[in-house]
Parts: C-alpha cells; structure tokens; sequence
C-alpha cells in the first residue's frame, strides 16, 4: 500500500494522544480524521486504516480490539478476507460481527430473500426487509456499521460447479448454511483450494462447530452422505430459537479470527457440541494424528473428552451431526 507522504504527514496531524483507564498511552485517529485523508488522497478507507496502524496509531473504532489482537493482528485483519456461505442465523450474525472486527473484505453468498419466519433470529432481518435479497440486506448493513470494509455480495445457489469461483479468494470460509450436502460441497472445495474452513451448525436448543483445515477429516469424520438424501436441515424441525444460531455463530468469528492472526488453538480435530437445554459441553475427538502441523495454527490442539463418565460420551458421540 502507498499512500505517499501526503497521507503520512494528515496521519500525524489528525492523530490525538489517548491514555487508557489503565494508563496505557497510544496515539488515535477518529472516523472523520480517516474519511478526510482517504479523501484527499483519493485512498480507500481500509488502506487509510492499516497505513495508520503501521504508524503506530490507531483508528479508535477499533481501540477495544488492540488489547486482544495487537496492532499487527488487526492489520492481517483489515488485509484478510473471509467469505460467508449462507445469510441466515448463522450467517447474519457472523456478518455483523465481522464487520464490526474489521474484517477487511467479506464475500457473502446467499441467493435467499428474507420471509417473515426468519424475524425470529436472523440478525439482518427487520420487517422492512421482508421480501429483501438477503445478500443486498446485509451488504447494507455492513456498510452502516464499518464504511472501510469491502463487500462482495453473491446472490447465487452455491452448488458444485459454483462453489469454487465464489470462495477462491479467501483466507477462511465461515459455514452460514442450512443443510448437510451444500455444507459437504462447501469444504471438498475449500479443501482443493487449501483454504480454512469453519463448520458450525444449529437445532432447537443445540448447536456443534469445528474448524477444518486442508487435508483434515472435517466433516468426513462426521458422518457420510448420499446424493440423494435431502438437503433440508434438521432445525426445520427442531426449531431455531434466537440465542442459539447467536452463540455458534459468535464462536465461528473467533476461530477466524485466530486462523487470521495466529493466535491460540483452533477447535481441530475435534468437535465442540453444546446443548443449552442440559447445560452440556462435549469435545468429540476426530482422532486425527497429534503430530501433524498446520501454518494455520501456532499451537497444538490435544482434543479429548471433558467428561470422564462413559455413558456421557456415547450420549456425546451420537450428538454429533446437525443440519
């Protein structure tokens, strides 16, 4: 990036010393002080946000991330993208939330519009986007919450042939979808592209995740599927109360989030099964080899069982496929 020394020397001027509540001390830069310099040199918003981290100032939208992520994580962050397979619970949630990270460029995919039955959950979804395409609803909303993240919206059927040409170009891939054979197509192509893949599903008052790299197990581990098994989703059934898509989608961000930055462990190799109606957590292991290594992750995982009771973890292990 190269904005030249006119953006370098509006940084310095716009800037203002901050001092923490716990006394830390860093150098800031407002919304308007990156809207004028992107202005005046005819720059992007994000390439304005990372030129400022790389001075060691931060935009202040982003003040409450640094403590976590550090100035180089958000900086991977507004470099990266990461494309959302399905607007709905799931997808709308993890959406907002990325945004608001400073995720800089997200590629959503849904060929959906929002009908009245999704008020209940999917975040995006207001009574005046009845009928809306849920790609263009949460476009909009994106640029309401972070103006400098770049959106690509796709408002198509994923499915075999097109799969590839939507997500080629991302360093994750977040599973928003409804149903097990689109989420299988999802991560045979993510696997051929080598490019991180994060499962997470949701019924009723239950809801799994794990996070798949190339050449892992992943959903394989889980069950097998059939072409001609339905592609309808369990929680047609099951119901999908509010909190649930909410939680997982929530856990799905900070598995991107860490693939991204390079920070802590993945849920590899294993999958996370909550059920909130008996306040239950289950590691299910996958049995991958514990020696191999990934330059997605920095750290080990050694998945196991939490429980020690037997009977709990078969009652884990037939837990373990929702769609």
């Amino acid at each position: 990036m190269t904005t030249g020394r006119p953006a370098d020397k509006l940084i310095h001027q716009l800037s203002k010393a901050w001092v923490s509540p716990g006394k830390q001390k860093r150098l800031v830069i407002d919304l308007q002080g990156v809207r004028v310099i992107a202005s005046k040199t005819n720059t992007a918003s994000r390439e304005i946000e990372i030129t400022c981290l790389e001075h060691g100032v931060v935009p202040a939208r982003y003040l409450r991330n640094i403590g976590t992520i550090g100035i180089e994580g958000q900086i991977k962050l507004l470099r990266s993208t990461v494309a959302v397979c399905g607007v709905g619970g799931l997808g709308g949630t993890m959406i907002e939330l990325l945004a608001r990270q400073g995720i800089g460029h997200l590629v959503i995919i849904d060929k959906g519009r929002f009908v009245e039955n999704n008020l209940n959950r999917q975040i995006i979804a207001t009574e005046g986007d009845l009928r809306k395409s849920k790609v263009k609803a949460a476009a909009e909303r994106v640029k309401k919450i972070n103006s400098a993240v770049v959106v690509t919206s796709i408002n198509k059927t994923i499915n075999s042939q097109t799969v590839t040409g939507f997500i080629r170009n991302a360093g994750v891939v977040l599973d928003g979808l409804d149903n097990f054979m689109t989420r299988q197509i999802v991560a045979n192509a993510c696997n051929k592209l080598k490019i991180p893949f994060v499962h997470g599903a949701i019924a009723g008052f239950c809801g799994q995740l794990m996070t798949i790299l190339p050449g892992d197990k992943g959903l394989k581990a889980i069950c097998d599927i059939s072409g001609t098994e339905s592609g309808c989703g369990v929680e047609t059934l099951t119901g999908n109360p509010a909190a649930t898509p909410a939680v997982i989608a929530a856990w799905e961000v900070q598995e991107a989030i860490k693939i991204i930055t390079g920070i802590g462990n993945l849920i590899r190799d294993r999958l996370i099964f909550l059920d909130f109606l008996d306040n239950t957590f289950d590691q299910i292991s996958l049995s991958f080899p514990a020696e191999q290594s990934s330059p997605f992750q920095r750290k080990k995982v050694s998945p196991d069982f939490d429980s020690k009771d037997e009977g709990h973890k078969k009652r884990a292990e037939s837990k373990t496929r929702l769609v």
